[in-house]
């Protein structure tokens, strides 16, 4: 499929969308950030990180293989979370009121993550402003497996190794990230028969200057996985890269069932978020890991709204929304509807959704915000 350049698609394509009324003293309320509650998310974060990471050198110098295995796996659960999920948010530029901070976690779980920010904030500010729309985002391209092969999800419980990049942006493996981090140092991307690098080339083409910092981005990935790697052969210490070079591509399990469950099996080309997103419900910690990003149709609606408090936000606005399936329900909806797609390719499920309310409160421009995402060339 050809598609047209992103710049006539800004010119031509204005979706009109729906989003759930609330008063607009509680959504200025819902909107203010926090460096507290940020260092609870993201300082928290970094923090299992650490406390994972130390227990897996130690289980690793005194040879408790047992425990090392158990912590390898853990460390792996925490930090595949940064790879989408913490940056992400951090993206945004919503989780902490201090811009810095933002700037510096984002970085931060990006160099550890493999992850280039600049790529995905041209990316992502596309994906929200056309959300599901295919000629101005292709981030996430429906429709999308919900692989549950016993290879893949071996690879998702032990080391993800050789997952392909696919339909979704920045979802392959440890090698396809080094690779494609290779390519963008060199100015290249991979082959535009896969969608995913389709769609990077399309934003480079679009956003030059963004390409050229995607670029020194891509080269300090690998300047500093270079210099890891060096420290590990000059100490000898072997735990080193499984600490910091690869666990967001180990034990990738709850990442991949979380993650999945976004857009996978929903509706393209419709203005109503609760059709084309889906939320889900959690278990606290859960949530938290996942930076609360199970409200995903709630973030859609309002991208300004900071991740912690968007619990408040789908308290307040449940009246107007789909009831959140659990995330067994949510995979059970997928798993139905991919049965169907492998026939009919262009079906999707349609989420009921309640009466739109009727209600006279006008909200602030702020409310179409996604926070600080888009790159200058994009503001």
């Amino acid at each position: 499929m050809t598609f047209a350049p992103l710049s006539e698609v800004r010119d031509n394509l204005k979706p009109q969308w729906y989003r759930s009324k609330m008063n607009p003293d509680k959504f200025r309320a819902f909107s203010k950030r926090s460096d507290y509650k940020g260092f609870i998310q993201a300082g928290g974060h970094f923090g299992l990180f650490c406390i994972t990471g130390i227990s897996l050198y130690f289980s690793w110098f005194y040879g408790y293989w047992i425990v090392f295995c158990l912590t390898l796996f853990l460390h792996g659960t925490v930090s595949s979370f940064f790879k989408g999920t913490a940056v992400h948010e951090l993206g945004h530029g919503t989780v902490f009121e201090t811009k810095w901070l933002n700037k510096f976690f984002l970085y931060l779980f990006s160099l550890i993550s493999w992850w280039n920010p600049f790529d995905y904030a041209a990316s992502h500010t596309y994906h929200h402003r056309y959300t599901l729309h295919p000629e101005g985002d292709r981030e996430v391209l429906l429709p999308v497996h919900p692989n549950v092969g016993a290879t893949f999800l071996f690879q998702m419980f032990t080391f993800n190794l050789i997952t392909q990049p696919g339909r979704t942006f920045g979802k392959g493996g440890f090698i396809s990230a080094v690779w494609l981090t290779i390519l963008s140092s060199l100015g290249k991307s991979g082959s535009s028969e896969v969608p995913a690098n389709e769609w990077l080339k399309a934003v480079h083409s679009d956003q030059v200057e963004q390409k050229l910092a995607s670029i020194r981005w891509s080269r300090i990935l690998i300047t500093f996985h270079v210099l890891v790697l060096a420290v590990t052969v000059w100490t000898e210490l072997w735990v080193l890269p499984l600490i910091i070079t690869i666990p967001s591509y180990t034990a990738n399990w709850l990442s991949y069932f979380l993650g999945l469950t976004q857009h996978c099996g929903l509706r393209q080309n419709t203005t109503d978020f609760r059709k084309n997103t889906r939320s889900i419900r959690l278990p606290k910690f859960v949530e938290y890991l996942y930076w609360h990003m199970n409200w995903h149709t709630e973030h859609h609606m309002y991208a300004g709204i900071p991740c912690y408090n968007l619990p408040k936000l789908a308290r307040e606005i449940k009246k107007d929304m789909p009831e959140p399936k659990t995330l067994l329900g949510a995979w059970k909806e997928m798993l139905e509807t991919w049965k169907i797609q492998k026939s009919d390719p262009k079906y999707a499920f349609d989420t009921p959704v309640p009466e739109n309310l009727k209600s006279t409160a006008k909200l602030p421009l702020e409310a179409k915000s996604i926070g600080d995402l888009a790159p200058k060339g994009l503001v």
